[in-house]
């Protein structure tokens, strides 16, 4: 079955002994008569694996598109060669972190209220929910949504990083908003404020502040585990690496540079975490001393 649209090209290849030219032979006027009655592409049909795409193949002469090995130059000027692709995979990356972290935190969120301000019967499901996601891999998450619901790749892989991820968070919320003093709902209530009203604007705004530094860093780890995310087909920064270091040999510099383009991506998050803290820190402090 096809997972998605080709992502770059591939070969079949048969190996023979390099002196039997008869066996060889002999293979390439049976593939050229599969092809020729049209039994190839009714085979691949049969299992669901024909595409457009094929159809090159069958009138294919070479020469093999393939990864060049390192250059006399040095493994730096492949980084150079293939730093496109690496970029192109990291924007992967950052799709699959922007488009899930979002989902996470509002499940988490709503998790996390439904668990203390529920009923009894909410309670149990949700620490159910909780337990269940926190307890099984990733990667079994992601086989269910991708495998066996048979939902396209990125549906699956936001949708899988977004599951994963609200149990963690809503583990976070739940501990900014016990953080929260009781008597505050108390005293809201007592004012004429209803249970949401109160939540809305005196209790969540109060844990947001607390729980910045976990979310964010959360956020950070996420995008390492969009790698993850390489089982069911999304080719992201880390798979890259791995299909042009094993390409070129270029283990060290493809590593030094997919590394840097992950520091890119971590550090603005670390610095808007910092910001945030000491924005909200002092508005806080000024609030305070308003009252």
């Amino acid at each position: 079955e096809l997972a998605g649209p080709p992502q770059s090209h591939g070969y079949y290849v048969i190996y023979t002994r390099a002196n039997d030219r008869a066996l060889r032979d002999a293979l390439d006027q049976g593939l050229a008569r599969l092809i020729a009655r049209g039994d190839l592409r009714r085979l691949y049909e049969k299992y669901g694996i024909w595409s457009e795409a094929q159809r090159e193949l069958e009138n294919f002469t070479g020469p093999l598109e393939v990864i060049s090995g390192r250059p006399a130059e040095g493994g730096w000027a492949l980084v150079g060669r293939y730093w496109s692709r690496l970029v192109e995979a990291a924007c992967v990356t950052i799709a699959l972190s922007l488009g899930s972290m979002p989902l996470a935190m509002l499940l988490g969120l709503v998790i996390a209220i439904g668990r203390i301000y529920g009923p009894i019967p909410v309670r149990a499901v949700l620490t159910g929910y909780v337990e269940l996601i926190r307890g099984t891999p990733l990667m079994l998450q992601l086989f269910v949504l991708f495998y066996l619901l048979k939902l396209p790749p990125w549906v699956s892989g936001i949708g899988g990083l977004a599951i994963n991820y609200s149990a963690y968070e809503a583990e976070i919320y739940r501990a900014g908003l016990q953080a929260i003093p009781q008597g505050q709902m108390e005293a809201a209530l007592a004012l004429g404020m209803s249970r949401w009203m109160a939540l809305r604007r005196v209790i969540i705004p109060q844990a947001v502040r607390i729980v910045i530094p976990p979310v964010t860093n959360d956020f950070i780890a996420l995008f390492k585990d969009t790698s993850v995310c390489s089982v069911i087909t999304l080719i992201e920064l880390t798979k890259e690496y791995s299909i042009l270091a094993n390409g070129t040999g270029g283990a060290i510099e493809f590593a030094l540079a997919a590394s840097f383009l992950y520091m890119m991506m971590s550090l603005p998050l670390s610095w808007f975490s910092r910001w945030s803290e000491r924005r909200l820190g002092t508005l806080g402090v000024k609030g305070g001393a308003a009252a």
